[in-house]
Order: structure tokens, then sequence, then C-alpha cells
């Protein structure tokens, strides 16, 4: 039986997986003069993972100092509500009192060439074997069986003190659980996300049901709604209610859907002759983080986010890792047998796209399609071994002869009434069809 330790009780989580909102958010952050810069350098929160190894040298020019290299980011939402911000989010502080938990952790790859991004969303009761660690002060923290993986974060923070501490036990579970080499990460809080839609004066958003949670009172009727950061924000993390089922993997396909259409709203804007709103976005971004010593400096991150400043969205691959139902307890899962094939695909530095030539065949003589290489624009196999007609240009998506709606790139089935995407065979939950939601439910015109 899986440990009950700390870090999982709680009914009210952070789930603000922006990380590609940050690097949209940097880009815009070059046309700033040398007078922003030591203000804005004020507001980064820097701190030194331990024991994980890996570039510390601080950069001294906007350059990307990861240039040429694929880049692997831990990044974590922490669940904590200290301070005014975090207290107005997500349930009765008193509840919560000395709690830092982090119940969103999402591996964010960047390709060598700038040209993709992977996100691979860790579920937060995930049952894992939680690997020893050391705290900031040099102490070890002995390793454990069986524990659910947001534990991790928790315990390190509850025993070491700090959030060096905390995140650094994430990473290097997540290294040995996974094979990568990852040393840097990203800790954002409740207020994060919040700051970040404020500056920019609130997102549009393709709410595709009738969506209520009594908890927090969030009330969105179907349609195209303007959300300002505490909407947003609740909107991301519920997780009860009318308009979710109530899962967990569900709510990680709404945060992901989030990330995008923040992307897709910074890129929209014509911040470039908008001095104020650009400065004041920058400041809430940078003063939302706390980060590895291998990204915290302005320069670094004025770097990687130039190299980044023109990706297509499109190119952002998003998700969760394949699970199961934990047998012993229906509310926990365990990683199933695929996701040994997401960690690989990171490992071999590919993006995450469903394979569609060169597949091999599994033991039963079936064609694998998992996470691989690119997908054709039309006549590409879907998953019952049948050519996909050419993708719509408005939405993105395929509609096959028995009227279903696939998206090609993950081969998953398409909910037309509210654009969720689940696996073919295991029917989870596995991202959100974002262009077809605006397109169709919410008819928006594309921008392109």
């Amino acid at each position: 039986m899986p440990q009950h330790s700390l870090g999982f009780t709680t009914s009210h989580h952070l789930r603000n997986v922006f990380i590609m909102a940050v690097a949209a958010v940097l880009a815009f952050t070059l046309t700033l003069g040398i007078s922003f810069a030591r203000d804005i350098g004020g507001s980064l929160h820097a701190v030194a993972p331990l024991n994980i190894g890996g570039n510390r040298k601080a950069a001294t020019a906007p350059d990307d100092i990861y240039k040429g290299k694929t880049l692997n980011v831990l990044v974590l939402g922490q669940d904590t509500r200290e301070g005014a911000g975090n207290s107005t989010i997500g349930g009765d502080p008193k509840d919560f009192v000395g709690s830092h938990q982090s119940d969103t952790a999402i591996v964010v790859q960047i390709a060598a060439d700038r040209s993709y991004i992977n996100m691979v969303s860790i579920p937060r009761d995930s049952v894992v074997n939680a690997p020893a660690c050391t705290t900031s002060a040099g102490a070890t923290i002995a390793s454990r069986q069986q524990v659910l993986f947001n534990s991790i974060f928790a315990t390190g923070y509850n025993i070491g003190g700090d959030i060096a501490t905390a995140a650094g036990c994430a990473v290097k579970a997540v290294n040995t659980l996974t094979g990568l080499n990852m040393d840097q990460f990203v800790v954002a809080d409740f207020n994060g996300l919040k700051s970040i839609i404020d500056a920019l004066g609130g997102v549009d958003v393709c709410i595709p049901q009738y969506t209520h949670d009594d908890i927090t009172g969030l009330d969105l009727q179907k349609g195209l709604r303007h959300l300002d950061g505490i909407q947003a924000t609740e909107y991301a993390r519920m997780r009860h209610g009318v308009g979710t089922d109530g899962s967990d993997i569900m709510r990680t396909t709404r945060q992901q859907y989030l990330v995008k259409t923040i992307v897709n709203e910074t890129r929209s804007m014509n911040v470039y002759t908008d001095f104020p709103r650009l400065y004041q976005l920058t400041k809430a971004t940078l003063s939302s983080l706390q980060m590895s010593e291998g990204l915290g400096n302005l320069q670094t991150l004025l770097g990687l986010a130039n190299s980044l400043k023109n990706i297509d969205t499109t190119h952002i691959y998003s998700r969760t890792l394949p699970v199961e139902e934990a047998p012993w307890n229906r509310n926990h899962v365990i990683w199933s047998k695929d996701a040994g094939a997401v960690w690989q695909t990171l490992k071999e530095q590919r993006p995450l796209k469903v394979q569609t030539d060169g597949a091999q065949p599994d033991q039963g003589g079936t064609s694998q399609q998992g996470p691989g290489q690119s997908t054709p624009a039309e006549g590409s196999p879907s998953s019952d071994g049948t050519q996909l007609p050419a993708p719509d240009p408005k939405t993105g998506l395929v509609t096959t002869a028995d009227n279903r709606l696939i998206d090609p790139v993950t081969h998953g089935v398409v909910n037309p009434e509210d654009g969720t995407i689940r696996d073919a065979v295991t029917g989870q939950y596995i991202g959100m069809a974002d262009r077809y939601l605006f397109a169709t439910v919410c008819a928006v015109p594309s921008k392109d």
C-alpha cells in the first residue's frame, strides 16, 4: 500500500502550468532598454538546485547560453496560502497554514534548434518510489517506497525548509524515474498565473460548456469569455462542479489549454508599441517565479526568450503521462507501460508526435503507434492502421468516414461538444483541441 505522506490531502490545488506563457512574455522584453533591466532583474528569485549538477554559470549578455542544446526544465506549481495574492485564491488559508505542496509538475523540453517544445504533465497522485535527496543544509532525506509524487516536494520543504530543497528533491526524483538528465526548475505559486493574466489585461477563453464551481463561485456561460486573473486561475484549477468530471487528468488538459490561449494572446497583442503594458507584464512574470540558478538571471532568460520568440504554437506538444488506476485505490494512479515510450522520446530529443512511418510491430503483431516522428498533412495512418484524410485547415482536425474527429498529432479522439482529446485505446484525457474550440464553438476568425 502507498504511504500517505505529506502533500496529497488538500482539495484546493494550484494548476498554473505556464512555462510557455513565461517564454512568450520574456521574448517581448528584448525591446526593453537598459533602464528597465536593473528594475526587472531585481524581481527575479533564483535558488540553486541541490546535488543535481549542471550549468551554474550566470550569463552576462542577452545571448542564449544554451544555444544548440536541448534544455529540460521541471516546472512546479507550489500550493501555498502565504501572501495576500495566494490567500485570496483557492480556499480558506487557515486550512493550509504552513502548507508548501506541489500539485503541478510539468517536464518541459525545449528543442536544441528551438523548433518545438514538449510538455509532459506528471499526475500528482502517481504512486512512485522517491529516491534519497539532500537538503540545502546538507542533511539526507531518506528514500521512500510507494509514495504519491506530489509528496516529494512537500517532504523536501518540510524537512529542508526551503524551495531549493523541495525543488531539488523533485528534480532528483524525475531524473531517477525517467532517465532524463535535468538540473533546471521553475517554481510558481497561486498568485503567479493571476498576476501574468492581469498584466495582460485578461485573456479571451472559449468556454465549451456551462461551467460552475460552488467552491470558488466561478460561473461561466458557454462561449467566448474574457477572464481576469482570478477567473482564469480558478478555471484552470477547478475540479468539482459543473463543466468538469472531477478528475485531476481532465483538469490538466484544461491547464494546458489555458497555457496555449495565454501564449496566443501575448503574440496577438501589439506590445512592442505599448511599453507600459510590456513593462508590467514582464515584471509580473519575473516576480512570480522562483528559478534554479541556471535560469534565474535576466540575461539568461532574455537570451532564451529571444531564441523562442518565433516558435509556432502548433509546435508546442503537451501530454499527460499515460497512467492506469491503482488497483488498491481508485484515486491513485500508476504509470502505464506506455509512459516509458514518452520518456524515451524525450531522451532521444524528438517531438511528441504520433509515429507515422517505420512503426515497429508490438508483440501482438499490430502496428505500435507511439510518440515519434511528424504526421504528414494527409494520408497518415490512424491508430487502427487506416488512412486519415487531410486535416481541416481551420480546426486542424481530421474527420473520419464514420464522422469521428481525430487529432492528427496524437491520433486521439476529440469530443465535438467540449473539445477534449482522449486516447483512442485507454480513453484517458490527453489534451484539448484549442483551434477547434475557437473555430467552431466560439466561431472566432483565425488571426493568421
